[in-house]
């Protein structure tokens, strides 16, 4: 039997995390090929540390995109972060790209080609989650833990209320006490950010951070008995890549539902949109969102899997979690009636093949506002009153 009354935590981590800037400057390079051939390839990987950036992997695009180019789009990624410092500079760090053909084997197998359709860039199990925790049908401690890292970012940059003195690199983590299956309050709150001024103490940074985290909570779930620990190792002045080293995709359960739900394994960042990973993962939030705002139940799981060179999904699975009112069964028969999940057709619905996933490398793939440009096009609940109808 299912508790009602727990605690659950998630955690985030913000733009200038060593993960988050290769995330970051991964899927900058898919929007550059994306931007110029929509239907381009590509699968890239990002190393960062101490001055140093490499970018590898596998591109199939215009030649008009050149190493010079994708030298330029990392260091104005890393500008824009807000890394000026001496062990990890924008302007002043080495940047190597290995970037190749895609290999012929992969593409025989994905693309096109007399009645055969476009296959699935790669195996693998997807899975899609929406609740009505948040309005933006999120589970409330990652949403939240994006939230607050987003709104000391922006500080930072601004300089507002003594904010600029903090460093680019920060993790958030967010514990709530859950009554009746409702989110009530938070118990645990902690915050690691890196500062630029080697004097300041922990007790410091409380004072900087503690206003924007209070305000970015809903009213009353902070309070006396919330525990807080800000910096809680000390000094943390040395950090970003300069610090750690970074890599591609080592953030997946920050980047989808902070622990809540399953996860297939695969990353986004980095991968053009025939990659099913990304697409179909895209695609199940949809679907899982819309089953949610169609009032059919207050969660959802669902799942898919894909087998390489093949269309069509191998299986979708619903979960609602003794929260719906309507027979799972049939529920997964109307959403693949009501959305081609091939490759293609999600590409298509989602008109996924612009270049709009370079935001979606931090704070979150999930749960953001659909952009007027297509970004966050799978955040949309325009299928909500199609579901409802069909299973009436």
């Amino acid at each position: 039997m299912r508790r009602s009354s727990y605690l659950f935590t998630s955690e985030s981590v913000s733009e200038g995390h060593p993960d988050k800037v290769c995330d970051r400057i991964s899927d900058t390079v898919v929007d550059a090929y994306l931007g110029a051939m929509p239907e381009a390839r590509v699968a890239c990987e990002t190393l960062a540390t101490t001055n140093r950036l490499v970018i590898a992997g596998e591109v199939r695009g215009p030649d008009s995109i050149t190493k010079d180019d994708i030298i330029g789009m990392a260091r104005e990624a890393v500008r824009d972060i807000g890394y000026e410092q001496e062990g990890f500079h924008w302007r002043t760090a080495d940047v190597e790209v290995l970037l190749h053909a895609q290999s012929a084997d992969i593409a025989q197998g994905v693309d096109a080609a007399g009645n055969k359709d476009e296959g699935a860039g790669d195996q693998g199990i997807m899975f899609g989650y929406a609740c009505t925790e948040t309005p933006e049908l999120m589970p409330a401690p990652i949403y939240y833990s994006h939230q607050i890292l987003e709104v000391l970012a922006a500080a930072r940059k601004s300089g507002k209320d003594g904010a600029g003195v903090l460093g680019p690199d920060a993790k958030s983590q967010v514990t709530l006490r859950y009554e009746n299956d409702k989110p009530v309050a938070a118990t645990q709150i902690v915050l690691s950010t890196q500062h630029l001024d080697e004097k300041l103490t922990s007790d410091d940074i409380y004072k900087i951070v503690e206003p924007f985290i209070r305000n970015t909570l809903p009213a009353g779930w902070v309070s006396d008995e919330t525990v807080w620990h800000v910096n809680p190792t000390g000094k943390f002045v040395i950090g970003g890549p300069d610090g750690d080293c970074g890599l591609t995709g080592r953030k997946i359960i920050v980047d989808t539902y902070g622990g809540a739900a399953p996860h297939g394994g695969g990353a986004f960042s980095g991968k053009d949109p025939t990659k099913v990973d990304r697409s179909a993962a895209y695609a199940a939030r949809y679907l899982a969102k819309n089953v949610v705002a169609a009032g059919l139940a207050s969660r959802c799981t669902l799942q898919l899997s894909y087998a390489i060179g093949v269309a069509k999904p191998l299986s979708i699975y619903a979960d609602l979690h003794g929260t719906g009112n309507v027979d799972e069964g049939k529920l997964e028969q109307a959403l693949l009636e009501i959305m081609d999940l091939t490759p293609r057709g999600i590409r298509t619905h989602l008109q996924l093949n612009r270049p709009i996933y370079a935001r979606t490398a931090a704070y979150g793939h999930f749960g953001r506002k659909p952009q007027d440009d297509g970004g966050f096009s799978w955040e949309r609940t325009d299928l909500a009153a199609t579901l409802k109808s069909a299973l009436a």
